[in-house]
């Protein structure tokens, strides 16, 4: 096997900023093609496996992800209600200058507000009404069924709200946060690579009235260009398979502790909130590919997506990280995720894992398109067509990572 090994420029943030390092976006209505907000949450985490419920036991039902070890779902880390309102968030490391120590407990927050909250006002009441300190230290973002979007900046004792809708704070109508918070200490915290990254993928989008749930998951989620230096890893593609090409992997969106990427892609005022719809990217982004979901009483969720007893995990994200664990194939010292053999992802073979994966998610997108115009011109969802689709994408995808792979979900 001929190797290469290319090591370039990055930025090291370390201990919690490591596994925590969520890139996020909120997206009003009013810069998309359609009409309709947009809720993006890269998640990086220390809990990799990750899997999708719905839980019917609020005052709102509610759909989102977990992270699968969480048998009974007490956190909730990107989701949305009945009502259309969503919420996600990303950790942040620049707004509590003190010594308080923090609960970590986002996640639960965020499942109290999709079964108690119908709106992003009724969600900054909430935030008005916490104890002090609040223990906390993140950015959420929110969208609502009547057209709201924004940012909330949340400190120990204050927080900061940032409107999509007002073009003095979003000019263009949307917001890019990552780990640390513009109304923090300038300078601190981290992500500020990520975040030109996304900004400049989110630019382009918005400039070519594309900015989608399809662009953020295909082209920023799963990008590989680095936004300091400019190292664009898609240009190892000139090299056959099994050509290994080891290249240095820090600070590009996607990570080692990326656990999964979703898109809340929410309804225009008026519309039935029943089409709010999730588009989950659940397990390692590069090795994974989109299911889009829709919360339903009457319909169980893709089998690929829902946590598995045996595999204490959803099958998609078990599969996805057996094929990360290919991908970091150096297993040397203590630093051993900061390199990727991007050969396994891209070649000139086309037989790279993205290569092999992206017409099958281009196929689910198309079928799924094609649906949803039918569900939006009628106003609802119909249950029997839903329920359909999810036994083809379970059963699409179960094939293609059988038949590419070897892997059985």
């Amino acid at each position: 096997m001929k190797r290469h090994l290319i090591i370039g420029m990055g930025l090291l943030m370390l201990g919690a900023m490591e596994v925590a390092a969520c890139t996020t976006a909120v997206v009003s209505g009013g810069a998309t093609p359609d009409g309709r907000p947009l809720l993006w949450k890269h998640r990086d985490t220390w809990a990799v496996k990750n899997s999708v419920v719905q839980l019917f036991d609020g005052k709102y039902s509610c759909a989102g992800l977990v992270n699968s070890v969480d048998s009974t779902n007490k956190s909730i880390w990107i989701g949305y209600n009945e009502t259309g309102f969503g919420i996600m968030n990303s950790a942040s490391y620049n707004l509590n200058n003190d010594t308080i120590e923090q609960s970590g407990l986002e996640g639960r927050l965020m499942k109290r507000a999709l079964q108690e909250c119908a709106s992003v006002d009724e969600f900054e009441a909430l935030l008005a009404g916490l104890d002090q300190p609040v223990k906390l230290e993140a950015n959420f973002g929110v969208i609502d069924g009547q057209g709201n979007a924004a940012y909330f900046e949340l400190g120990n004792f204050s927080y900061t709200k940032f409107d999509a809708n007002d073009p003095e704070v979003a000019p263009d109508g949307y917001i890019v946060r990552t780990n640390y918070s513009f109304s923090g200490s300038h300078g601190e915290g981290g992500g500020y690579v990520r975040y030109l990254t996304a900004s400049r993928v989110f630019r382009e989008a918005y400039e070519m009235n594309d900015l989608t749930y399809r662009t953020i998951i295909q082209k920023v989620t799963r990008n590989l260009t680095h936004g300091l230096t400019h190292t664009d890893l898609t240009r190892y593609v000139v090299y056959p398979e099994d050509t290994e090409t080891m290249v240095f992997f820090k600070d590009y969106i996607p990570r080692s502790g990326t656990s999964s990427s979703c898109v809340i892609q929410g309804v225009k005022p008026g519309e039935s909130a029943d089409l709010s719809t999730m588009w989950s990217v659940v397990g390692f982004p590069l090795t994974s590919v989109v299911t889009p979901i829709w919360l339903n009483k009457e319909v169980e969720l893709p089998a690929v997506v829902t946590c598995s007893k045996p595999l204490k995990d959803s099958p998609i994200s078990h599969a996805s990280l057996q094929l990360k664990d290919e991908v970091y194939s150096w297993k040397q010292g203590s630093h051993a995720d900061y390199y990727i053999d991007i050969n396994r992802l891209l070649n000139a073979t086309g037989t790279g894992y993205m290569q092999l994966l992206a017409p099958l998610e281009d196929q689910i997108i198309q079928e799924t398109e094609q649906l949803y115009e039918k569900w939006r011109s009628a106003g609802a969802v119909d249950h029997k067509a839903l329920q359909k689709h999810y036994a083809w994408m379970d059963m699409v995808i179960r094939k293609s990572y059988i038949e590419h792979f070897d892997l059985e979900l």
